[in-house]
């Protein structure tokens, strides 16, 4: 059936809204019976049949999505990653939407370069590779030679792909509205798709994320350890973007038999949360997808960083609230920390928290960032994170809500939390982490 599914993939505008619509309406229809069937029922069944339907929507979703290039498919990984948003039943089939993706025939590919750069690709390189080393939901990557020799990859934007942003974000918002599914305020959930959307924006102009390069090389110069692809202009474009080749392992053989002992992986596991740390709060400006893929290491601590499409630009009242934020959860000050979360937008308003929920979740949350060594190699906070969410009553979980000020941020710290856990770094934290929130940003 998956196989049926990948050779029917839409490949036009109309294709596209035909079968996102009509995935829209299946689950419409859907929800609409679950909520009439639940007027006789009990609480339990009731409880019984809304997991099941949201399981339901999650690989109906997933399975649509996954036939899918582009924005659509883009937010699906995002929503995936994303516990706050989707309920766990529909994010946790999402989940397949993060493996590599099927690639583009390479006939689309080579039309669309020759068309942004305009001229033969014979004329552009002396060698391109047809099959591409990285697919993915907007683009893919090829391996390629300059005619002077440079050894670079070619990033190609899959052709329509902007055009198809609005409608596609439509549906799934449609989706997030069906019924009383979703327990999130409407103008948060607003506020984290019009986030969303200009995320995608940006990241689908390929000169931007030039400008982004060169703008994170500057301020990482004093950093050799940390590797940065080098743009080559004459071979990029709005939706083509050429960079230097820039070899490392990938994070999961990142281990003793490749050259990394323990030693090393803590120092990787360091300074990939110092670079994060300097990002946010003193360039104010993230890379915020984490995703394994974009990251690779080598054996004298150095760490490579792929893709900077998407970058998240914190204003400066923001990153001074995020480093409030910490400080005040540091020094356990409950009443001031549920003060900024409301500033913050990620608590709802006419609602009161206690002390001991603060306490209990903030144990939780900077366990792993400790004056003493913390392993994350046997980690189970996300275990026990899971537990204590369920053992929460459901109204209290529902007095906070998304803010789409810290949405890319939260996804940078979750996703390296994984990033930490294969690296089975084994270090203190805390040090890093004061040392993050005290530093200046430039010109403070």
């Amino acid at each position: 059936m998956a196989d049926d599914r990948r050779r029917k993939r839409p490949t036009t505008a109309t294709g596209r809204l035909f079968r996102l619509t009509g995935m829209t309406t299946s689950i419409a229809t859907r929800v609409a019976g679950h909520q009439v069937k639940g007027l006789f029922q009990s609480d339990q069944s009731k409880a019984a049949d809304r997991e099941k339907l949201l399981q339901h929507i999650g690989k109906e979703v997933a399975a649509t999505l996954g036939e899918m290039k582009g924005a659509v498919m883009k937010v699906g990984q995002i929503a995936s990653q994303m516990q706050d948003i989707l309920p766990a039943e529909i994010s946790d089939q999402l989940k397949v939407l993060q493996n590599a993706s099927a690639p583009m025939p390479f006939h689309v590919i080579r039309r669309q370069l020759e068309r942004e750069l305009g001229a033969p690709l014979n004329e552009l390189f002396t060698r391109f590779d047809e099959q591409p080393f990285a697919a993915a939901s907007i683009g893919q990557v090829h391996y390629a030679l300059t005619p002077d020799g440079a050894e670079v990859v070619v990033k190609v934007q899959y052709p329509a792909v902007k055009e198809s942003i609005d409608s596609d974000m439509k549906h799934l918002r449609r989706i997030l509205r069906l019924g009383s599914l979703l327990k999130v305020d409407e103008a948060a959930l607003d506020a984290v798709f019009r986030e969303i959307r200009n995320q995608l924006h940006e990241e689908l102009d390929y000169r931007q994320e030039a400008n982004n390069l060169e703008h994170f090389q500057v301020f990482h110069q004093d950093q050799p350890w940390l590797v940065i692809p080098r743009v080559f202009p004459t071979l990029s474009s709005e939706k083509v973007l050429t960079l230097s080749y820039e070899t490392g392992t990938a994070l999961d053989q990142v281990d003793d038999a490749h050259g990394f002992d323990q030693s090393t992986r803590n120092q990787l596991g360091e300074r990939l949360f110092d670079a994060i740390g300097q990002q946010i709060f003193q360039l104010r400006a993230v890379h915020c997808d984490p995703h394994p893929g974009n990251f690779a290491f080598r054996p004298d601590g150095t760490i490579v960083i792929y893709d900077f499409g998407a970058v998240k630009r914190l204003p400066e009242q923001d990153a001074e609230l995020l480093k409030r934020l910490v400080r005040t959860a540091i020094n356990k000050e409950w009443g001031a920390l549920d003060t900024l979360l409301l500033e913050l937008g990620a608590r709802k308003k006419d609602t009161r928290v206690s002390d001991d929920f603060y306490a209990v979740w903030i144990e939780l949350l900077l366990r792993a960032f400790d004056n003493e060594p913390y392993d994350f190699g046997d980690s189970q906070l996300h275990t026990d994170i899971m537990r204590q969410v369920k053992r929460t009553p459901l109204e209290q979980m529902l007095k906070f809500q998304p803010s789409s000020r810290s949405l890319l941020v939260e996804r940078v710290i979750s996703g390296h939390y994984w990033t930490m856990m294969k690296l089975g770094v084994n270090t203190a934290f805390r040090p890093n982490l004061e040392k993050a929130i005290n530093a200046a940003a430039p010109g403070d």
